[in-house]
């Protein structure tokens, strides 16, 4: 168990590279630079970077389960995070003491009979969505899952129509992608010196959110249902912490952005990874709409699994050592970041054999470790809305199999684009899709048995 110590520090090897070097040569090769590392060096490795400094890279389900089930009075929040740019009051800028409080209100609206009416919501927002796709034509399919993500969340969250709600789905794309950009430079460049600024420009965006958030808020209180209502703003204003105290309506809307930005950006990601993958893996398309058919989810369910481990959106979970630790072999000094590499435990061998190959029947019947399989973090920073991104992929899935026929391609797999904090196809998870009523019933077999024996890296 990870525990503070007075031993000597003993860092695990890296490469001995100048900072700046290395920092260049990871930001530009961030997926195959860390899995160069983990070939050289094995499952923990140190780095030296800019703005993140020394950090030691771990992967093991054991290295993992220490940091992750480590006391927080010494492992806590690294300092380079989104908080800074989503708020005081968000998740990611809370530790300690004060995250496990507001973990315990956040969850619940994430669970129970919740979940049932944002099923309906998200099959709802699909459904109008694909109405629009072109048959036979290809097109990219990430904006469209980022619109069905957003709308599905915006609805979750706030319950209700209307125009504070129509400028938030105008509003949203663009401070998502702008602040998850900014989330990832230096704090000076976050910093508010100007209109023309990043940090101006963004504070621009909050600030028009947080007006139009306050709005949906007074919207809420005053509803005469208000008790009944099942939406997660309604239930975080509703939600007391054990002393009785309210969260404050600066950091609900602190949480609801979090929210958004967190179940927005990477959800609709993942989905344009899952049409990209099944499109390359004929045999497995058909056999999801066999069950599609049948009333099933086991297959599919296993395929949102292993379409989360091959092309994982988010690539690491972050932690600072509060003072000094013992982290399995390893001591690491105080002030120290740590970082559980979600991209190099989800490829391990050791952790899925056969790992390379894209094969969602590993997961079928089988539970795996939950230290290898992480790709919604672990421990107390786990996503909390990781029960909601699952149900929203499974719908989304679900109903796009049941109303679309997607023709399968043997073109190579799309290249993973870093689109600020989250990984996406880099091509846009392209399709070509037909409705199902008026699909020709040959039109998967046409693209011949080829099919299955390429681009299926």
């Amino acid at each position: 168990m990870t525990a503070a110590t007075t031993e000597p520090v003993n860092l695990p090897p890296g490469p001995r590279v100048p900072k700046a070097l290395l920092g260049i040569a990871l930001l530009i090769a961030r997926h195959g630079g860390f899995a160069y590392l983990a070939r050289r060096y094995g499952d923990a490795f140190t780095v030296n970077i800019p703005f993140f400094g020394r950090m030691v890279v771990v992967s093991s389900p054991a290295d993992v389960k220490e940091l992750f089930t480590a006391s927080r009075t010494i492992v806590g929040r690294p300092t380079n995070n989104l908080g800074d740019v989503l708020g005081r009051g968000s998740t990611f800028s809370l530790d300690g003491d004060e995250l496990h409080e507001r973990r315990r209100l956040l969850l619940p609206p994430f669970h129970g009979k919740g979940m049932r009416s944002y099923e309906r919501i998200t099959e709802e927002e699909v459904l109008r969505e694909i109405a629009t796709w072109p048959e036979g034509q290809e097109f990219e399919t990430l904006e469209p899952m980022m619109r069905i993500s957003l709308n599905t969340i915006l609805r979750a969250v706030f319950g209700a129509e209307g125009p504070a709600l129509e400028e938030l789905r105008t509003l949203m794309p663009v401070a998502v992608e702008f602040g998850s950009r900014i989330a990832l430079m230096p704090s000076y460049v976050r910093r508010d010196l100007g209109p023309w600024s990043p940090g101006g420009r963004f504070a621009k965006y909050r600030k028009r959110m947080d007006a139009l958030i306050a709005s949906l808020m007074a919207e809420a209180r005053s509803d005469p249902n208000f008790e009944q209502r099942q939406d997660v703003l309604t239930l975080l204003l509703q939600a007391r912490y054990e002393d009785g105290r309210p969260i404050s309506d600066e950091h609900i809307a602190d949480e609801l952005l979090t929210l958004l930005v967190a179940g927005h950006e990477t959800t609709s990601a993942q989905l344009s990874w899952a049409i990209e993958r099944i499109r390359r893996h004929p045999d497995l398309l058909s056999r999801l709409y066999d069950e599609v058919d049948a009333g099933g989810s086991e297959l599919r369910l296993a395929t949102i699994s292993e379409v989360q481990r091959t092309r994982p959106v988010l690539t690491a979970a972050l932690r600072r050592a509060r003072t000094r630790i013992k982290l399995g072999e390893w001591v690491i000094p105080e002030d120290t970041t740590v970082m559980a590499s979600i991209q190099l435990a989800l490829a391990s061998e050791n952790n899925f054999p056969d790992s390379e190959a894209f094969n969602p029947d590993r997961f079928m019947g089988a539970n795996p470790s939950p230290f290898a399989y992480i790709p919604f973090g672990g421990g107390m920073m786990r996503c909390v809305g990781a029960s909601f991104a699952t149900m929203e992929m499974d719908v989304a899935l679900r109903t796009m199999l049941r109303e679309l026929k997607f023709e399968p391609t043997s073109a190579p797999a799309e290249r993973r684009h870093t689109r600020g904090v989250s990984i996406a196809p880099a091509k846009g998870g392209r399709a070509v899709v037909f409705r199902r009523k008026s699909a020709d019933k040959t039109v998967n077999a046409a693209v011949g048995t080829s099919v299955a024996q390429n681009g299926h890296q």
